[in-house]
C-alpha cells in the first residue's frame, strides 16, 4: 500500500510553498443561498493558473532534478497550466501533450506560458501515451497530473491550508478525475471528517472501482471531462480510500445548474469541474454541521457561464 504524506511533511511543504502559490480565501453562505443549510467555499479556483494543480506542480518540481530536456506532462488542461507555469519560474523548458477536446481557452493559455504544447487525438489517456512515447525518446523528467508522490502531497497542503483557515469540517465536497486531489485531502482529514468524492456520470473512476473492488477503466466524457476525464482512478487514491466516505455521481445538467448558481450567488465562474463539487452537495440531502465546499477550477470563458 502507498504511504500518504506525514502530516509533519504537509505543513513543512505549505510553508515551503508560500512563495509560489496563493493561499486562497473561504466564503461562508448562509442557508438557502446555494444549498437549504449553510455552507463554506473553499475558492482554490482563485490559485495560480485557476486551479490546486499550482501546489503539485510546485511539490513535485522544486525536489526534482530536471534535465535539459525539460519536464513533460499531460493534461486536459490545468495541470499543463500549472506545470507550464512552475516550470518557468524555476527555470525549466516545459512541454505539455493536451488532447484535442481540450478548451481553445487552455490550450491558448498553455501557448503564452512559453510551453511546447503537443495536441492529440482524443481525450486524456491519449495525451498520457503520447507524454510516455516523449519521455522514452527525449529522456525528459515525466511528471503525472494526480497519481504522483508530488502532486497528492501538494493536494494535502491544501487541506492544511482550509484547516488552518476554517477548522476542521463535518462534510468536505471534493471533485475527482483522477483522485489526486481527493488523496491528498483525504490523508490529511483522515478520519476528522467526512470526505465525499463527486463524479460526472461521464467520468465515474472511482465510482466505477468502489464497485468493482479496483480500479476498472470507465468511460471519458460529457461536460467536464477537460479536468475530470481521467480513464481509471490513480492508485494513489484507491490506496486513500479508506478515508473517503462514499461518491456521488451527477449528470452534467447539475453541473451546469451549480456553475449557473456559483455566479447568480457569488459572482465566482467555475469550469465544470470547478463546480461539479458544489453540484454534489446540492444533490446530497441530510448533511448537518459544517460543510465545506471546494471550488477548484476557473479554467473556462466566462461567457458561457454568465450567458446561462
Amino acid at each position: 500500500m502507498l504511504d500518504a504524506p506525514d502530516p509533519d511533511r504537509v505543513r513543512q511543504r505549505l510553508r515551503e510553498l508560500a512563495p509560489y502559490v496563493r493561499a486562497t480565501p473561504t466564503l461562508a453562505l448562509e442557508a438557502g443561498t446555494l444549498s437549504p443549510g449553510p455552507m463554506t467555499l473553499k475558492l482554490e479556483l482563485h490559485q495560480v493558473t485557476g486551479s490546486f494543480k499550482a501546489r503539485g506542480a510546485f511539490a513535485t518540481l522544486l525536489d526534482a532534478e530536471v534535465p535539459a530536456a525539460g519536464v513533460v506532462g499531460a493534461s486536459g488542461g490545468n495541470f499543463g497550466l500549472a506545470l507550464a507555469h512552475a516550470a518557468r519560474v524555476l527555470g525549466h523548458v516545459a512541454t505539455v501533450f493536451v488532447p484535442s477536446t481540450s478548451p481553445a481557452e487552455k490550450i491558448d493559455g498553455l501557448r503564452r506560458l512559453g510551453a511546447d504544447v503537443r495536441v492529440v487525438d482524443g481525450h486524456y489517456p491519449e495525451a498520457l501515451a503520447a507524454s510516455e512515447e516523449h519521455v522514452a525518446r527525449t529522456g525528459a523528467l515525466r511528471t503525472h497530473a494526480y497519481d504522483a508522490e508530488g502532486m497528492v502531497l501538494g493536494s494535502a497542503t491544501l487541506g492544511a491550508e482550509i484547516e488552518a483557515q476554517h477548522g476542521c469540517p463535518d462534510v468536505l465536497y471534493v471533485a475527482v478525475g483522477g483522485g489526486g486531489l481527493v488523496a491528498g485531502l483525504a490523508s490529511w482529514f483522515r478520519d476528522r471528517c467526512r470526505i465525499v468524492a463527486v463524479e460526472p456520470e461521464g467520468c465515474p473512476t472511482l465510482h466505477a472501482a468502489l464497485q468493482a473492488g479496483a480500479p476498472v477503466e470507465a468511460g471519458v466524457g460529457g461536460l467536464a471531462a477537460s479536468s475530470l476525464g481521467a480513464r481509471v482512478i490513480g492508485e494513489r487514491c484507491w490506496a486513500a480510500r479508506q478515508w473517503i466516505d462514499h461518491s456521488v455521481l451527477i449528470d452534467d445538467d447539475q453541473i451546469r445548474r451549480a456553475q449557473h448558481d456559483l455566479w447568480r450567488h457569488a459572482r465566482v465562474v467555475a469550469e465544470p469541474g470547478g463546480a461539479a463539487a458544489l453540484a454534489g452537495a446540492q444533490a446530497a440531502t441530510g448533511d448537518h454541521g459544517d460543510v465545506v465546499v471546494l471550488v477548484c477550477g476557473a479554467n473556462v470563458d466566462p461567457a458561457t457561464v454568465v450567458a446561462q
